[in-house]
Order: C-alpha cells, then structure tokens, then sequence
C-alpha cells in the first residue's frame, strides 16, 4: 500500500542570518516525500514543475525510493518560486518574491497506478485542489493528513472548512489555530477545530515543539534545542512527512503511534534547519535518525521520585 504526497516541487531562494543563497530546490511535497521516504518505501508524490527543473533532482527522489510517476513536467514553462528573507529570530520572514508559473492552473492528475494509496498527505495547496485530489481517490486512503496556512483562512475560508472536514489529520501552527478559531487559548481553539471534523489536530509551535489533540486527550512533545538553525524553511513539511511516513510503516492509526509519529517527525524537522533547504535530509543515515530519535527521548523522560 502505498503513501501518496501532495504539494509544491519549488525553487526557494532563502536569505537568514547565517547566509544566502542561490535558487535552490524547495517546496511542500520536496520535503514532506523526502522525509518519509526515511520510514517508508511506497512514496509515491503528485506535484507539477516547468521544464526548468532539473533532471538530476528527480532523480534525487528516486534514489530515495520516491515515485515520481505523477510528477508533471510543462513544457515551456516554469516552475513555482519563492523568494524570502528571516529575521534574526527565525521565526518571522517576510516574502520578498512569489512566482505561481506552473501552479497557477495546478490539476492534480492521480495516476492509475496511485490508486493504491492508504496513507494521503496534502500539503499546502489551495483547498479547492486538496478537495479535488480526495474527490479523484477511487477509495477513500486509510488516512489523510492535511496541512494548510493563514494564507488560505484569509482568502478562502469556505473552501478551507469544507476540505477540513473530509480529512482525518490537520496540521497548522498556533497562530494560524487562534485564527480558525477565533480562540486565544491553544486548548480552547483545539477542540473548537475538531468540532469541524478531523479526528486529530496538531499545533506546531517551532522551536516549543507541537501539540497532539484527540478527542479528550492531549499529547506535548519537546523540541530538541538546536545550537544552530540556519534555515527553517520546510521544516513544517519535514515534520509532516516524517509523521505520515511513520504511521505508514507501523500501519495502525491511534492515539499512541500518533504521539511516536510526531517525535518521529520532530526528528527529522531538527535536521533540516540545521542546513539550507533540503541539504541535510537529502542524506541522512539509519543510524543518525534513531540518534537523533532517542534524543528526543531522553529529552523528556524523567522519574519522580516522592
């Protein structure tokens, strides 16, 4: 069975306070399939670039065990880009340039040999496209996680609650869950979410981590402190992919292996801040993965001793 991403294959030119560079590979779905391909080896994404995308870089996702059967190419045309620049504490920016190219009339086209899929990851589209893409599943996947930004509950309020309810994970940060819910307290605005129709919601919260709701329950997960972050672009799309691509592997959907998918996931995001773009995860070994997992255990375990 096999897990399907949904997203953005990108140009990213990134500016932090530990450098600059050139254009480089990004978005949504580069991260997100990249990081579960860790956990998984049915990574199938559907995505579309121009014809001035690199060949090496799809090759890239399949060296990765990565399908890169729904992947469009236009010929002629060019890819999405995004300009940014962070400020000195990583985790405000300001967007400096947006080229939609080939997103623009984005049609997501699920191959046959897709239609598989048990495990769906939508990464940050327009809800419309979201919608779409669950509509053109011959059989509803086992899960689907979405994910989504303010952008979206600015301009397209609506269509964003009406996809919200068809998915089973949501995904989004704390200020984007104030704003959906019109409620300050995290708590508050959780449960307010789940009303609409996902069965979980996590709130991630950079560098505090990220929280898990499920019915009455509530899982804190820490975030490894880092001495170095160069880069959090695609850091929020590495944690989602990494947190599908767990559940995929262990195959069973509950509230526990929830809570183990999103350290899971948590690793593999601390990796990729620590380099431009996806440098470091394009790499990673077996063994610095279950590292890095087990020092988010360490992290927080403790004993009580009354």
């Amino acid at each position: 069975m096999s897990l399907l991403v949904i997203g953005t294959v990108a140009f990213d030119t990134i500016e932090t306070p530990f450098g600059k560079t050139d254009k480089i590979v990004g978005g949504a779905a580069t991260y997100a399939s990249l990081a579960a391909s860790y956990f998984y080896n049915q990574v199938k994404i559907v995505a579309v670039v121009g014809d001035d995308f690199p060949k090496e870089e799809i090759a890239d996702f399949e060296q990765h065990n990565i399908n890169t059967e729904g992947l469009q190419v236009k010929p002629g045309e060019k890819s999405f880009f995004w300009s940014g620049r962070y400020h000195n504490d990583m985790n405000s920016r300001d967007t400096l340039i947006t080229e939609l190219n080939v997103l623009a009339d984005f049609d997501p086209i699920i191959p046959e040999s897709y239609q598989d899929c048990e495990y769906l990851m939508l990464g940050n589209l327009t809800p419309q496209v979201q919608q779409t893409v669950i509509k053109r599943m011959h059989k509803r996947p086992k899960l689907i996680v979405m994910d989504t930004m303010n952008f979206w509950m600015d301009i397209a309020l609506d269509d964003l609650l009406e996809t919200i309810k068809l998915v089973d994970v949501l995904t989004i940060n704390d200020a984007e869950a104030r704003q959906l819910s019109g409620e300050y307290s995290l708590v508050k605005a959780a449960h307010k979410i789940l009303t609409i129709g996902p069965k979980y919601l996590i709130i991630k919260k950079g560098e505090h981590g990220a929280l898990l709701f499920h019915e009455d329950k509530v899982f804190s997960a820490p975030a490894l402190p880092l001495a170095e972050v160069f880069d959090p672009t695609g850091a929020g799309d590495t944690f989602a992919g990494g947190f599908i691509g767990y559940l995929a592997k262990v195959g069973t959907i509950n509230f526990n292996n929830m809570k183990n998918a999103i350290i899971f996931g948590s690793a593999l995001a601390s990796f990729c801040v620590e380099k431009f773009g996806t440098e470091k995860i394009k790499n990673l070994t077996a063994e610095e993965v279950s590292g890095r997992v087990q020092e988010f255990v360490n992290l927080a375990q403790f004993e009580i001793v009354l």
